[in-house]
Parts: structure tokens; sequence; C-alpha cells
């Protein structure tokens, strides 16, 4: 069996009696277009303990009060421990079930990762890797927060290629066995989440052999068809990417000063996430749409002519979609229609528009980028003067890991997993130090 890259963790979570309605918030990187969401949380948490007094919301990353937020987040962290709001439960896992109204719940088992079977650079062939390309001029903000924290909350995502559903589906035949640790409704139709807590003993052990033979030489060159000069590749990242890339990054910090024999178990090694089956029912692979904001949409278009032409590409500017090439729907505060290129040297879609926005916003440095989920937020932003949107088709789901596996990362921000209000709420903490 090759090595684990798993491990059995201590979580922590809010004392009995806590207001897990409040507590649970969702992941920090959603609706970074809309402060209200945010001011509308606040509000709605007041001063119950909250996930939200022990995050930073990313919409704020960039306000000059950022470094006070950050300080006041750690020493809130201290502070919860402190005074018990969070308590360490034995070692074990939490089987999660997000029910956010579709045909079937979301199922997933919250554990432990080896940052050290990770690494998010080009060309990466670590057992952890991720789907997109990492951004590495998003990281050092995001450390700011995570140096000096005390806890860690996961909304990472982390999916494996079990087609068979023989590792996170059985468990929920042992639920009526196994110590429920919430079942609540979450805030702004987030859904509801249910959790149930698996000491360490026969049923995680079942989990990690489990992982472990999706990562086996043999079983991996069957499934896809390669011989060993593919790197094995058991587990991708579905979302959180940046915080991933963040925990590494602090980690590699961490580590420089430590010996080898404290490396072994330090609590920063091991990252918190959720670990959910690509083939899972419930589990949608969605597009991410693109808005630009202070852009003059005439300029954007004929900038895009120029680009693809100069590309071996045709850009063409039209009121339908080709047929035979690829076609991007954009609309501003005056005007919709399609972005056509023909002949694109991109394969993917998504690859052929971020190409253009790439260069596009590395010559128009006062044009700023957002990524966006939905086609009403896209629509509601789009709509606004001074700003275009262009929507994306849905990726294919199988096509993901075979996209990692041939072909390197996936173009950045290439797909979503559901919805804004889908993500991940944050729950359960980690220590860090």
């Amino acid at each position: 069996m090759p090595k684990r890259t798993t491990r059995v963790p201590r979580i922590l979570m809010p004392k009995p009696g806590t207001d897990l309605s409040k507590w649970a918030v969702i992941a920090c990187d959603q609706f970074t277009s809309q402060p209200e969401y945010w001011e509308k949380l606040d509000k709605s948490v007041d001063s119950a303990p909250s996930t939200l007094r022990i995050t930073l919301p990313e919409v704020y990353l960039e306000e000059p009060d950022v470094g006070d937020r950050i300080q006041t987040i750690h020493g809130a962290m201290e502070q919860y421990l402190s005074d018990g709001v969070l308590e360490e439960l034995p070692a074990g896992m939490v089987l999660t079930s997000r029910d956010t109204g579709g045909t079937c719940d979301r199922k997933g088992l919250v554990l432990a990762f080896d940052l050290e079977d990770y690494d998010y650079r080009l060309g990466s062939t670590s057992a952890i890797r991720p789907t997109e390309k990492t951004v590495e001029e998003r990281i050092p903000p995001r450390l700011a927060v995570r140096e000096g924290a005390a806890v860690e909350l996961p909304h990472i995502m982390l999916l494996i290629d079990d087609p068979d559903c023989s590792v996170i589906e059985p468990l929920f035949v042992e639920t009526e066995k196994l110590q429920k640790l919430y079942d609540v409704d979450l805030m702004e139709n987030g859904g509801h989440l249910t959790g149930w807590f698996l000491p360490e003993g026969e049923l995680t052990e079942k989990v990690e052999a489990g992982l472990a033979r999706l990562a086996d030489r043999a079983v991996f060159n069957a499934k896809y068809g390669v011989d060993d000069s593919k790197p094995v590749l058991p587990f991708a990242v579905g979302d959180g990417n940046h915080s991933m890339a963040t925990a590494k990054a602090s980690w590699e910090k961490i580590k420089a000063g430590l010996s080898p024999e404290e490396q072994e178990n330090h609590p920063a090694r091991y990252v918190l996430a959720e670990v959910v089956n690509l083939h899972d029912q419930s589990l949608e692979i969605e597009g991410i749409y693109r808005v630009l904001f202070g852009a003059d949409a005439d300029d954007v278009l004929s900038a895009a002519q120029a680009f693809f032409a100069a590309h071996g590409s045709e850009a063409i500017t039209a009121d339908e979609a080709l047929v035979d090439g690829q076609s991007f729907p954009f609309e501003t505060a005056d005007r919709k229609g399609f972005l056509n290129v023909k002949n694109s040297k991109w394969a993917l879609p998504v690859a052929t528009l971020q190409a253009f926005l790439d260069d596009y916003l590395a010559a128009h440095p006062a044009v700023k980028i957002d990524y966006i989920h939905g086609l009403d937020v896209l629509h509601n932003l789009s709509v606004q003067p001074g700003n275009m949107g262009f929507s994306l088709p849905d990726p294919a789901k199988e096509d993901l890991f075979r996209g990692v596996i041939f072909d390197g990362v996936l173009p950045r921000k290439t797909f979503s997993m559901g919805e804004a209000r889908e993500k991940r709420y944050y729950m359960e903490a980690k220590r860090i130090l």
C-alpha cells in the first residue's frame, strides 16, 4: 500500500448549547463583490459565538483596516479556546450530509491531510493536486490571516474519483450507531447540514484503507488507461485551493525551524478538509462567470479581436452563438451579445476566454475582474454602469480528473461546485499552533 496521505484529527467543535445556526457561516471567499451580504450577517450574528468572528471575509481583504481585523480575529480565536467556546473532541472524523434543496444531499467526510503530499506549483506530481492554476500573488494576504492564528476552519473540498462509491457512501448505513454532532438549518438560504462523529477505530481505519486503495498504482493505471509514467492522483482540490495553498505556505515557514522529529506531528502539517466523491449524485460541476469592473465594452471587444487574430483565431461580435466554434455571451448596462471565437488554439472554452482576459487585464491595470457564481448574480453585476459580464458553459464532470492527469492544472476558475450559497459553511475547527 502507498504511504497514507490522511490523518485522523482531533477536531474542535463549539460547546453544547451554542446556537449553531449563528455559528456556521459561509466560506470567506464567497460574495466578494457584495459587502451587503456580510453586513447583514454581522447584524444577524450580533454577539453570539460565530465563525464570522474568527474568519476574514475576503470582501475586506484589501480594506485599509485589514491589519486590525486580523488582530481582532486572532484574539477571538484565543478567547474562544480559553473560554471553552471551542472544545476538542477525541480523535475522529465527521461524516456530513448537506441538503441544499436539490434532489439529493451531498455526502462528505471531514478529516486531515498531510501538506507534505500537496504541491500547488505548475507541474506538480503530488498525491493532492490543484485542479486549476494557483495565483501565488493571492497567498501573502491570506497568509497574514493564518500566521499567528491558533486554529483553522476549513472550507477546502477535496475530490476523490470513486465510481464504485466504496469509501464515503457505505458509512451512511452506520449513522444510527454514531453520535450526531449537529443537525442545523444554515443561515442565508444555505440549506440544512447534519454531521455524525466517527471515533478513531474500525470505521476510520476502513476509510483510510479505502482512500489508500484509490492511490494504488495498479488500480490507478487500470482506471485511466495509463502506465507508470503518469503520477498517481488520488485527491484533487475541488474548492478552496488558495486556502490550501496558504496552509502549505505557512507550513513551509513553520517546518524550517523544526527538527525532523518535531515536523512529524506538528498540527500545522495537517490541514482539515472535507472529502467528497466526484460521483456523488448531488455534485454538479458548474462554470464560473467573469465580470469586468471599470471596463469599456467596445474597447474590450476590439482588444479581443486583435488578441485572437494574433493567436491564429478569429473573434467576431454577434447577436447569435456560433455553431462550429466557441461562444461567450456577454452583457453590459446597454447591450447583449456573443463574443464568438473561431479556430481557438485552446480546447476548453474557459481557457480561450481566460487567456484573453489575462492579457487584457495586464494591459489595463485600472480594470478589475471578479469570478461569479450564479446567473442571477452575474446579471445584476453586469448591468451596472462600467461593468461587463461573460458567462461560460458548464464543464463535463467526468473530465475533471482526466484533465489534471493528462494536461496538468486546468485554467484558473474553470469550474465551481455548485452556486455560492451551496459552498461549505464553517463548522469544524482544528488547532494549528
